[in-house]
């Protein structure tokens, strides 16, 4: 007999706010992990934690109005376990650790400021393993608004990872300095010289834009040619053309570019040709390790 469990996820990131809530069946082989819904909330906290070091109070009141909301529809699901995290703009942040509290306070929701490595395990915790083939070597490169988080898997297993705080929002109000792309660069071509040929897997709102204007599915791979392509293409429409002509976000349509120019940069460095867009990010990972505890709690 089928079984249906539900978890719920809340990735607090640079550029958005996500609230993920997922239904996994167990049908005695692996478990089917059946996406119900994704609230995305386009709330740019990385502007304010980027530019001034703080978030403002205007931003902060619409973070804990989002929260109260996130956590009604919680309630309304009924999850059999959830997990809130924050990333780069709350790290930076000074007053981060001040409106977690605030949230616990107000809504119950307790909020994990997790650091790049836990956000990086996070990420791998999506089991892309599975879909990759054995003894071949692949990077995982996961671009957020603050932060791009590298792993290197082998025959499907990490062998490193790290992250930088390089990110589209970071770009985008040039808080990137030279320093930083060096210490990604250097990483990069360290971790990767032994291992060729490489494959690269892209995670991130940006890069599945990328994909969906290039009319890829999920799953399809990119090219580097074909990244550059689209970005060239994108690069002269203004930002109010990019949202009403090419369709995007407001929130995606100023930042796009700044993300393609890391996932190129990550290629170049890694020497891989393809990139495979699986279309899962941190609340994907969040859920699936979620379910792993849960199963290891069981026994």
């Amino acid at each position: 007999m089928d079984k249906s469990l539900r978890f719920s996820a809340i990735d607090i990131g640079s550029n958005a706010m996500r609230l993920l809530f997922t239904r996994v069946i167990i049908n005695g082989g692996d478990p089917s992990f059946i996406k119900e819904s994704l609230i995305r909330m386009p709330l740019r906290l990385g502007h304010d934690a980027f530019v001034n070091g703080s978030i403002s109070i205007e931003i902060a009141e619409k973070f804990i109005q989002t929260m109260h909301g996130f956590m009604h529809m919680i309630n309304a699901y009924d999850p059999l376990r959830f997990r809130v995290c924050a990333t780069s703009a709350m790290r930076t942040a000074d007053n981060g650790v001040e409106l977690v509290g605030r949230v616990k306070q107000e809504t119950g929701l307790e909020i994990e400021i997790i650091n790049g490595m836990d956000e990086a395990a996070l990420i791998f915790a999506n089991h892309i393993e599975r879909t990759l083939k054995a003894k071949h070597h692949y990077i995982y490169i996961d671009v957020g608004g603050g932060s791009t988080e590298l792993n290197l898997i082998y025959d499907k297993q990490m062998l490193a990872s790290r992250s930088f705080p390089i990110g589209s929002v970071r770009l985008l109000e040039r808080k990137v300095t030279e320093n930083n792309w060096q210490d990604m660069k250097v990483w990069v071509k360290e971790n990767t010289k032994k291992f060729r040929p490489i494959k690269a897997i892209g995670s991130g709102g940006n890069i599945n834009k990328i994909a969906s204007l290039l009319g890829k599915q999920k799953g399809d791979s990119l090219n580097q040619k074909e990244i550059k392509d689209i970005l060239m293409k994108i690069k002269p429409f203004d930002y109010h053309d990019r949202i009403v002509k090419l369709g995007m976000r407001p929130d995606r349509a100023d930042v796009i570019i700044h993300a393609g120019s890391i996932y190129l940069n990550c290629l170049k460095w890694s020497g891989a040709k393809k990139m495979v867009v699986p279309q899962v990010g941190l609340p994907d990972g969040i859920i699936n390790q979620l379910y792993k505890d849960y199963k290891i709690q069981l026994g």
